[in-house]
């Protein structure tokens, strides 16, 4: 069996070393970090992700402590007008074989490591080389290590694009990201137990919330235009006043969410254009070290998991690694050019009409008979 390792300790790097051991392969994840932490607030699980995370063996677990909306709902800015209404809950159980789960970050990445063996993670390892001859060299800081195989799971800065592809500058949008989470009972609003979407008068203000915590609390995700931004951080505080002030023209029901926020955490958002390619010789990408996107279709994760099950898939089918790379790459480069674009536009699933083929396209994928 080939040696692999994975750069890069987060969702897909996890989740692809559960795939790969599914598939009878001995990864090693190399993960810069000293220690896993309870970062970020939320993640927004839909059925095609569910689905690729249950054949992973950790659904059972991520459903203990989800959340489970039963509708995914868009409504208007002013008048509150409900344009689209999907329903998910055991209705997306049924058409999909999977629901739609919403949850906290850190409980996704604690039961994707809970999956692998101890020894397979390992920390403190920050990426400062790679090379490749007849086998990839990497060096870590203090380090060094050789593999068959490289998997880049290092994110949207990632180190193992860099080494391979060069450096890539990313654009900002103009558009500024507010995230908080507050007690579902702190709030008198309708359908807390739904995701759903305020869209704005433009197309860069929305609010977006959805239950967490079996619905004990509620997650709150907005957007305003800002012309300036210096850092790219998921972290920083915001203004709770200025984001109130900006959707001060907004409904009632939506301003009462923002007023019962305490606080806010800001970012802002970036885009890149999808890459041509993914892999070089012995190694390859994964998540978004190849395709970041934008939060507007809650794909992030979902392609990243669907991600590292082809990728093992592929692994176990084609003896020859640079032959199995180039088909996980042909596999899923349309699917994930697609997704990031479309959620560049920020238009999905908008208006009712359109939206069970729409829904069908992106939920029902299932990463475990995909064609590879």
């Amino acid at each position: 069996m080939p040696e692999i390792a994975i750069v890069g300790g987060g969702i897909g790097g996890l989740a692809a070393a559960a795939a790969l051991r599914k598939a009878g392969f001995s990864p090693v994840v190399h993960e810069q970090a000293a220690g896993f932490g309870r970062v970020g607030a939320d993640i927004n699980l839909t059925p095609n992700a569910v689905r690729a995370l249950d054949g992973l063996g950790v659904g059972g677990e991520l459903r203990e402590t989800a959340a489970r909306p039963k509708f995914r709902i868009s409504r208007t800015w002013d008048t509150g007008e409900e344009t689209s209404r999907l329903p998910m809950g055991d209705e997306a159980e049924r058409r999909y074989g999977s629901p739609q789960l919403t949850m906290h970050r850190a409980d996704l990445l604690a039961a994707l490591e809970r999956a692998l063996p101890d020894g397979v993670v390992r920390l403190g390892h920050k990426l400062t080389g790679l090379s490749t001859t007849d086998r990839v060299e990497l060096d870590f800081s203090g380090t060094s290590v050789s593999a068959d195989i490289v998997i880049g799971a290092d994110g949207i800065h990632s180190a193992v694009r860099t080494a391979l592809f060069g450096a890539e500058h990313p654009e900002f949008t103009g558009v500024v990201a507010y995230r908080a989470v507050l007690p579902a009972g702190s709030v008198d609003v309708p359908n807390l137990d739904c995701f759903t979407k305020w869209w704005g008068p433009d197309p860069d203000t929305q609010l977006v919330t959805f239950p967490l915590n079996r619905g004990e609390d509620v997650f709150v995700f907005a957007t305003t235009r800002q012309s300036q931004w210096r850092h790219e951080s998921w972290t920083a505080p915001g203004d709770v006043d200025e984001l109130r002030e900006a959707y001060r023209g907004f409904h009632p029901e939506a301003r009462a969410l923002l007023e019962a926020c305490d606080s806010v955490l800001q970012s802002a958002l970036y885009v890149r254009d999808p890459l041509p390619n993914w892999s070089s010789g012995l190694a390859t990408l994964l998540g978004d070290a190849c395709h970041p996107m934008m939060p507007f279709m809650a794909q992030g994760a979902g392609m990243a998991v669907e991600d590292s099950v082809v990728l093992a898939r592929a692994l176990a089918a084609y003896p020859n690694i640079e032959v199995a790379l180039k088909a996980y790459q042909a596999a899923r480069l349309d699917r994930t050019r697609e997704v990031q674009l479309a959620s560049r536009g920020n238009s999905w699933l908008k208006q009712s009409g359109t939206n069970s083929a729409a829904a069908d396209a992106i939920y029902g994928y299932d990463a475990w008979h995909a064609p590879v």
